[in-house]
């Protein structure tokens, strides 16, 4: 199909000659200058007919007849050889344009474009507007995997075409400003690359909520809800990146938690201690390795530490390390994981359902991030791109993915102190290393200029859509080598939906229109109300929104009550922990794995030490029964009711 229209179009511009005749299609101008990669065109309009003139503008591409060969060159200056436009006399218009490559006819007959000039433009070449079957030999790609993603913004008639494979293999980036299109740009090209190739995965980090709508029938969506990424998959820089809620770890916390996270690791597989000990298999688990672990050994383990005789000095940073910890488990926020979901070892599940292994029909895996804290974001993406890179990696390249990154310039920051250095480096990884293994990265941004620029030249292919900020026009200028100035120059000019492409995946670039995309395929954030209504709607539920605000429904921890009770039911009817009381009488089943009661911490007021009690003042009461009875009660009341207020104090 793809190649029936390329030849459709070729043909169509068969008929587009130029001769001394027809109207519109006569000798416009002659080249008075030329350099290594510009030249400048003299053209003098016809009082009579100035419609000639309307056929020069800015962004156009025209051609300089050299007899075998015509060059093909991009308008991106106009002026008037004077100081004004004369509406009577004839007026000289100066047309400066830059040289992009020729064409050319091979020994068979059949013409060619390349890019670079063999031949440059004599003085006096003439120069007229280029014939739209030249257009579509510039902007041919007959590669495989080659698709059309719109037309050119000069003649819709010749298609915008774009090859997969060179987008896909050598990383792309979109860049644009605010509102010009670009999440409705990368449904387009992702919805092109899973019918190029059925075998991709793609996994988009979309922190609006807005790629769900875009893929109705091809994806699956992962938020807060349906979302169990146990904490154990983190490495220790993204779980203390949770814990202390962005800020630097202090270095005696991080210690411990270094020291403790591999023995909770190994006290989960069941170890006894002389296994523990063996060096093989102190070096086969570490605080970074994949292995599951429960927050309560590690609990276990600091309440042992606390309650040694040796290290006072460090007992004030483990009970605060402890404190930490529980506050985390207990924060509604984190349920997607610590969650009793996530204690036993659900790895197997969680990659096959994140990373779509096999897929069942559905390829793209959509990752809400909205409703996932803010301090917990950059953990989550460090953890979702890491183990797409390490996928790739032992998977041998049998697994393609492409990993699509929305705002890309929150994770990959340009200024080194700023964000998560573990995201920062496990995207780097993609960029630099990841088409050896079979891993893409797609990169979304609106501020190129506040993205880290080594990110940035990693993308081969550049969708450049309206950029009004000189920085970032600068950026992309200096980023993609093989880019023009003149191009570039029209950024700040670009109509919503039109972007300038350039790479690896083009041959020439070229100012281009994304095609429309049918209304039940285009992004939208879930559940926003269209701008078009202007009215509030009657049945809006302010309780239900106050209480997603307030998160009221924590994590469910009844296997934690429910083994903390089960430990000393027989003495005692309540448990303390962590400042909290339980009641017996109210816990509910869980359906996790009790733990075991000496790793639990606890404080049984049965056995728990009795403080020295004060003297007894005089008259001691009676330590049988309680001070205040309902018959002292009765007593006081009838006193005051029956004496006068006076009389209750006592006079000097």
């Amino acid at each position: 199909m793809f190649n029936e229209d390329l030849q459709t179009s070729a043909k169509a511009g068969n008929h587009d000659r130029r001769d001394g005749q027809t109207a519109g299609n006569r000798m416009l101008g002659r080249v008075i200058f030329c350099s290594g990669s510009k030249a400048r065109i003299s053209v003098t309009t016809d009082s009579a007919n100035p419609s000639f003139a309307q056929l020069w503008s800015v962004g156009r591409l025209i051609s300089i007849d050299l007899g075998e060969t015509r060059v093909a060159a991009l308008t991106y200056a106009m002026n008037v050889d004077g100081p004004l436009w004369s509406e009577r006399e004839p007026n000289t218009l100066l047309i400066d344009v830059e040289l992009l490559g020729e064409i050319y006819s091979t020994p068979e007959g059949i013409e060619q474009f390349t890019s670079g000039i063999t031949r440059y433009p004599y003085l006096g070449a003439i120069a007229h507007r280029i014939r739209s079957s030249d257009l579509v030999r510039i902007y041919e790609n007959s590669a495989r995997g080659s698709c059309i993603i719109g037309h050119l913004s000069q003649d819709q008639s010749v298609d915008a075409i774009v090859n997969i494979p060179e987008m896909l293999s050598k990383h792309f980036a979109v860049v644009g400003s605010t509102g010009v299109g670009k999440t409705t740009a990368v449904t387009l090209l992702l919805n092109k690359a899973i019918e190029k190739d059925p075998k991709l995965r793609v996994l988009v980090l979309d922190p609006h909520n807005e790629f769900a709508a875009a893929f109705p029938n091809t994806s699956v969506v992962i938020d807060t809800d349906t979302l169990d990424l146990p904490f154990w998959l983190m490495k220790l820089e993204e779980f203390t990146e949770v814990l202390f809620r962005g800020q630097e770890p202090p270095a005696d916390e991080l210690d411990v938690l270094r020291d403790l996270i591999p023995e909770a690791k190994r006290a989960f597989r069941g170890t006894d201690a002389s296994t523990m000990r063996r060096a093989s298999e102190k070096t086969a688990l570490t605080a970074d390795t994949p292995v599951p672990y429960r927050i309560a050994d590690l609990l276990a383990l600091i309440d042992e530490r606390i309650g040694r005789l040796e290290g006072r000095g460090e007992k004030p940073v483990l009970r605060t390390l402890k404190l930490r910890i529980m506050a985390a488990i207990n924060d509604p926020r984190y349920h997607f994981m610590f969650s009793n979901s996530t204690i036993s070892d659900t790895i197997m599940e969680t990659v096959a359902h994140i990373f779509r292994v096999p897929g069942d029909g559905k390829p793209i895996s959509v990752f809400q991030l909205a409703g996932i804290p803010s301090e917990v974001v950059n953990s989550v993406a460090s953890v979702l791109c890491r183990m797409a890179f390490e996928l790739a990696l032992w998977g041998q390249g049998s697994i393609h993915t492409l990993v699509v990154c929305e705002e890309a310039h929150r994770y990959v920051p340009a200024n080194p102190g700023l964000g998560f250095f573990p995201t920062r480096q496990a995207i780097a990884r993609i960029a630099k290393e990841g088409r050896k293994y079979g891993v893409s990265l797609g990169i979304i941004t609106q501020r190129p200029g506040e993205l880290d620029q080594t990110i940035l030249s990693q993308c081969s292919t550049v969708f450049a859509m309206r950029l009004s900020n000189d920085n970032d026009q600068e950026i992309i200028r200096s980023a993609i080598s093989n880019s023009s100035t003149s191009t570039i120059s029209f950024l700040s000019s670009l109509g919503n939906g039109e972007a300038i492409a350039f790479g690896e995946a083009i041959n020439v670039p070229m100012r281009m229109r994304f095609n429309r995309l049918p209304p039940h395929m285009l992004p939208k954030a879930n559940g926003i109300i269209s701008h078009h209504h202007e009215d509030v709607p009657d049945n809006v539920d302010l309780r239900s929104i106050v209480k997603r605000m307030r998160a009221i429904s924590g994590p469910d921890i009844s296997g934690f009550r429910q083994s903390y009770e089960a430990t000393v039911a027989k003495d005692v009817g309540e448990i303390e922990m962590g400042g909290w009381t339980y009641d017996s009488s109210e816990t509910n089943g869980g359906d996790c794995e009790p733990y075991r009661p000496d790793m639990l911490p606890r404080i049984n007021k049965a056995t728990a030490p009795k403080p020295e009690p004060e003297p007894p003042l005089s008259p001691a009461p009676d330590t049988a029964r309680p001070f205040f009875t309902s018959e002292t009660r009765s007593s006081i009341r009838e006193t005051l009711l029956k004496k006068p207020l006076g009389s209750l104090y006592k006079k000097d």
